[in-house]
């Protein structure tokens, strides 16, 4: 057994899980929330192992926990006493690594980085990127490096897989000067589930990854799309910050900048008032009220024409940069939909590939409307471009990213 232990850390709370590399599966999975409340929760879950692969089914029911929980340091302790309690037992298959999901590495980390004083240092000087993120990051690693002191920890950075943009890609057109003093560009985000999609969308159709010119959908509440030439990132929605680019849950994506300077001057909103406008209050729930694309459809059912009307800005923005990603990329050979949307909205994938037909993509409605779970085909046999769902798992790339460093 090789487990490597997977911390994706917030500012009050961080979820975990132990995967087993040797199968990549996962053996057990947690989260530890509210913390800095006067109670917090914990919940732990074990996973007995199936097969050759990742599928797990619950071995025991989740197992919750109340109580205060003043600190990372101390969600740590919680943690390590659930597994102690509840298995799978530390003492008996200890992590040979743990591996950090940090969201911003700038312009500085373009791979998965093993932790030292300085890379710390490097991460909290980037909190400036990402100032929602980064610290919360980095407050998970410095607790799970003093739980576990005597294992590697390794930083695996959502944007590290964009570092391959070209310059004309990641450049603004603003005074220069100004955008070098303030490291203003494009980063992209969603790099880890990007990249772990395109290398398993390639191993799926069983061409070489570097033959594949891919374009993938990573629709969830926060959204992004990237066009994947060979492998590498040439092109991503998101840019300075994950405000940019496709309609999401409560963030605007694109919109032109004037927008605020009107907005400042007539409404008298502040800069904060706006930043938690586009972030935070825009959007689908700005558009329809609610967040949810099931509640939405369900409107859309009822007659609204509110949400009807969201649903459709939400597609025109997929098919906009479906298009513009086709034309940069000069054809597709794969394109693949994931997470929580991409996996589970047909009606979503459906919309958005209708019009690419020239592009000689053909979706077949049924295979795209069955329920099945798992990678799968939803485009015709005749389709020159194969249209995949992928269900991604950042867990298991950061683990496999992990390993790759704590061997080297």
């Amino acid at each position: 057994m090789t487990p490597v232990l997977v911390i994706n850390s917030g500012s009050s709370s961080f979820k975990y899980q132990l995967i087993d590399m040797e199968t990549e599966a996962t053996l057990a999975s947690g989260l530890v929330e509210r913390i800095g409340d006067p109670l917090g929760e914990a919940k732990h879950t074990v996973f007995a192992p199936q097969g050759d692969g990742p599928v797990a089914t619950f071995l025991d029911a989740t197992r919750t926990r109340e109580l205060p929980i003043p600190d990372h340091t101390a969600g740590f302790q919680v943690m390590l006493d659930a597994f102690a309690s509840d298995g799978p037992s530390l003492q008996d298959h200890p992590p040979i690594a743990v591996g950090h999901r940090v969201v911003h590495g700038g312009a500085r980390f373009f791979e998965p980085t093993l932790v030292t004083p300085l890379v710390e240092i490097n991460i909290d000087e980037l909190s400036v990127l990402a100032p929602l993120h980064n610290p919360a990051n980095l407050a998970g690693i410095v607790a799970a490096r003093k739980a576990f002191p005597d294992v590697p920890h390794v930083a695996v950075f959502d944007t590290a897989f964009h570092q391959t943009l070209a310059p004309e890609v990641f450049t603004y057109a603003i005074d220069a000067d100004v955008a070098a003093a303030h490291r203003i560009r494009r980063y992209g985000f969603h790099g880890t589930s990007h990249k772990f999609v395109s290398e398993t969308a390639a191993a799926f159709v069983g061409r070489p990854l570097e033959d594949l010119k891919q374009i993938v959908f990573h629709l969830g509440n926060g959204a992004s799309v990237t066009a994947i030439d060979g492998g590498r990132s040439v092109e991503t929605s998101m840019g300075f910050t994950p405000l940019e680019g496709l309609v999401m849950g409560t963030r605007s994506g694109d919109i032109d900048p004037a927008v605020l300077f009107h907005l400042a001057r007539r409404s008298g909103m502040s800069i904060d008032d706006l930043d938690d406008f586009l972030n935070k209050r825009s959007g689908m729930v700005g558009l329809a009220g609610s967040n949810d694309l099931r509640d939405i459809r369900a409107a859309i059912a009822a007659g609204d024409q509110r949400a009807r009307l969201a649903f459709d800005v939400y597609v025109h923005r997929l098919r906009a940069y479906a298009g513009a990603y086709l034309a940069q990329l000069g054809g597709a050979d794969v394109i693949s939909f994931t997470a929580g949307v991409g996996e589970n909205a047909p009606y979503v994938r459906e919309r958005a590939l209708e019009t690419l037909g020239f592009a000689g993509v053909e979706i077949d409605h049924e295979r795209n409307m069955a329920t099945e779970r798992g990678i799968r085909i939803i485009s015709t046999d005749a389709s020159a471009v194969t249209v995949l769902v992928v269900p991604t798992d950042e867990e298991l790339e950061i683990a496999r990213q992990t390993l790759s460093v704590a061997r080297a």
